[in-house]
């Protein structure tokens, strides 16, 4: 009776932070999908009473093969980029400053303030240095001359340059062929973990997706009636190495937490049985460090899809080389005054967040069930 009374308690208690995450969070959620379907936009977009006419799903073919939408593609691809890069910057540069200062080298407090420091940084405050820093005619360009040598002349923010080139006439068969090499993954740790205990029938639906995905790649048809290149623009480095530099701190620190939290005797173990500095490291730290590593790369990836302020203030929202989807939703929504596109564009980045977040979420929960 008493553990029923104590379920009621903290029902009402958890009450109101539900409605209210349920209206501010999930009802807006909601709203924009609905508004991401009509054609909000068309008309009076402003009016006090604006027409609004269920479309379905005109919004998303448009952006993802509209001929007037290759923008939204360039920064989808993009924002492809800009995860990719910050996630493994981060984590690459977090790993070795931890590892150093695991070793407890003099002043190491003050180091670790030094690293941590950037990430106190709002991307506003980030951006504005950094836009000095990398600006074509001074900052990092000029280094060179300090010691003689001839200016560097490279464009961070503003070149036009750009490299690993696809047709996205080929997405579907692309797509195809990445989800076809993530079943084939699960397939073999199936194979490697399971496959004694519940034999060949339990690889029989990941195979059988496996070859759906290659059949896609090969019948998949084009969704342009004309070829369109997009790629990795060059003028995304200088706001890829700013963001590197603002978060490899908050890597720093978790990967640091967990090498001091590994028992000394672990660490004595792999002494004795013959290990150095660097086999340690590599064949019982970093393998410990797993779920330090998961968390971090959720985070980043987030972030990474939040960088609409960091963009702004360095290269501003009318660059197209280094924009972004959050860069042209604003864009589209605020200035365009196409609600109905700029809450596609904003479902799209949901998505792709929740790419992410809910695997994690998914093994996080098995992981404390079991």
């Amino acid at each position: 009776m008493q553990f029923k009374s104590d379920k009621i308690v903290a029902l009402l208690i958890l009450l109101p932070s539900l409605i209210l995450v349920g209206i501010f969070v999930y009802g807006f959620i909601g709203q924009t999908v609905y508004v991401s379907l009509t054609d909000w936009g068309k008309g009076a977009a402003l009016a006090k009473n604006p027409e609004m006419n269920l479309i379905g799903l005109k919004n998303y073919g448009e952006l993802f093969s509209g001929f007037l939408n290759s923008r939204f593609r360039q920064d989808l691809v993009n924002a492809v980029f800009y995860t990719l890069f910050l996630v493994s910057g981060a984590l690459g540069v977090g790993l070795i400053l931890a590892i150093l200062l695991d070793r407890g080298p003099k002043g190491e407090s003050v180091f670790r303030t030094i690293f941590l420091y950037p990430m106190s940084l709002s991307f506003i405050v980030t951006g504005t240095i950094w836009r000095w820093l990398l600006a074509p005619r001074g900052g990092i360009n000029r280094l060179p001359t300090m010691i003689g040598l001839p200016a560097i002349g490279f464009r961070w923010l503003n070149s036009r340059q750009s490299i690993l080139n696809f047709n996205w006439q080929n997405l579907p068969q692309i797509t195809a062929i990445v989800v076809g090499a993530a079943f084939l993954f699960i397939a073999f740790r199936q194979w490697r973990s399971g496959l004694k205990k519940k034999g060949l029938l339990s690889l029989i639906p990941t195979l059988i997706l496996l070859l759906w995905a290659l059949w896609g790649a090969r019948f998949t048809p084009e969704i342009l009636p004309t070829p369109e290149q997009h790629g990795f623009n060059l003028a995304t480095i200088g706001i890829i190495i700013t963001a590197i530099w603002q978060y490899s701190g908050y890597t720093m620190a978790l990967y640091l937490a967990g090498l001091r939290g590994i028992s000394e005797d672990l660490r004595e173990a792999a002494r004795l049985d013959g290990a150095n500095q660097f086999q340690y490291y590599l064949n019982v730290a970093i393998p410990i460090l797993k779920p330090m590593t998961m968390s971090a790369i959720i985070i980043l990836a987030h972030i990474s899809l939040k960088m609409f302020a960091l963009i702004f203030a360095m290269t501003g929202p009318d660059n197209a080389e280094t924009s972004h989807p959050a860069v042209l939703m604003y864009l589209t929504t605020f200035r365009a005054n196409n609600f109905a596109k700029g809450a596609a564009i904003a479902v799209v980045l949901f998505v792709m967040v929740a790419v992410f977040i809910v695997p994690y979420l998914i093994s996080a929960y098995r992981e404390r069930r079991a």
